[in-house]
């Protein structure tokens, strides 16, 4: 039997974040038993926690959708630290939890809540011509209507189109059955004063909408920083089109951006495997 959570992420409020499914002691299943469980779950990602290769990692991590692995993602980042520090874990360095997966190491810092340090991109720059009047078909808006585009892909593939509004984002109704690869981030900014700096959404292949995006909230905020919009940070919501009331926390220190959110356990036991 292992250790088992379900980790709400980057919740206001219990249940109102993403869910996340975390597996402890995992070491002895297979990638083929991950991905079983995976597809069982059925939530955006599961997460596997295991013993760490290297000596600068306090643990490892996979990272699975129902439908296949990635190398990083944000919420299960966050959800996964969250777990092995309620299980106990002590980290190595004082104030920092070192994760290994596929990308890298990830460092989480812990202080004043969980935040990990976006990883660099891998993939930047303007969209092309072609992709993008996909992604605006797809998404059901106009060209003309794009204030800006651009590659934020760390890992999952995003890229992401910005309209001049919250309220314009909030009202897009997408259909990707032109575009099922898609994976797609929209970004509208609210009034200058509101609680809030940015509304954020989501689309990513087999899962739909997702209701809150560490990944693409980090390279959105890596992107505006090169861009002199993100100033010292700021506030993003996201979720709010599937009753979900996600918020980010995104803290700009130098050339490093940390992306933030409350993690609570909501169900934690066995898992008989």
């Amino acid at each position: 039997m292992k250790p088992y959570f379900q980790v709400d992420v980057f919740g206001t409020e219990p249940l109102m974040g993403n869910p996340l499914a975390v597996i402890a002691a995992a070491d002895d299943l297979s990638e083929q038993d991950m991905q079983r469980i995976a597809r069982w779950t059925n939530l955006s990602e599961t997460t596997f926690l295991l013993e760490p290769t290297t000596k600068d990692a306090d643990y490892r991590v996979r990272i699975f959708t129902p439908t296949g692995e990635l190398p990083f993602a944000g919420h299960p980042t966050l959800g996964t630290a969250h777990a092995f520090l309620e299980l106990g874990g002590k980290p190595k360095t004082e104030g920092v939890v070192i994760q290994e997966c596929a990308a890298g190491l990830v460092r989480v810092r812990t202080s004043e809540g969980l935040a990990f340090e976006a990883p660099p991109t891998i993939k930047k720059g303007p969209l092309l011509d072609a992709h993008l009047q996909r992604l605006c078909g797809a998404l059901g808006v106009s060209p003309e209507s794009v204030i800006g585009h651009q590659w934020v892909d760390n890992g999952p593939g995003w890229a992401v189109v910005e309209l001049a509004s919250a309220q314009e984002v909030l009202a897009v109704e997408p259909d990707f059955s032109s575009f099922p690869e898609a994976k797609a981030g929209l970004l509208g900014a609210y009034p200058a004063g509101s609680p809030a700096a940015f509304e954020v959404r989501a689309f990513a292949p087999g899962i739909g909408e997702d209701p809150v995006t560490g990944s693409l909230n980090a390279s959105i905020a890596q992107w505006l920083q090169r861009e002199g919009r993100a100033g010292a940070g700021y506030r993003a919501t996201q979720g709010q089109k599937l009753q979900h009331a996600g918020e980010i926390m995104i803290d700009i220190a130098g050339e490093t951006v940390w992306v933030g959110g409350s993690t609570r356990t909501i169900f934690r036991g066995e898992a008989i495997l």
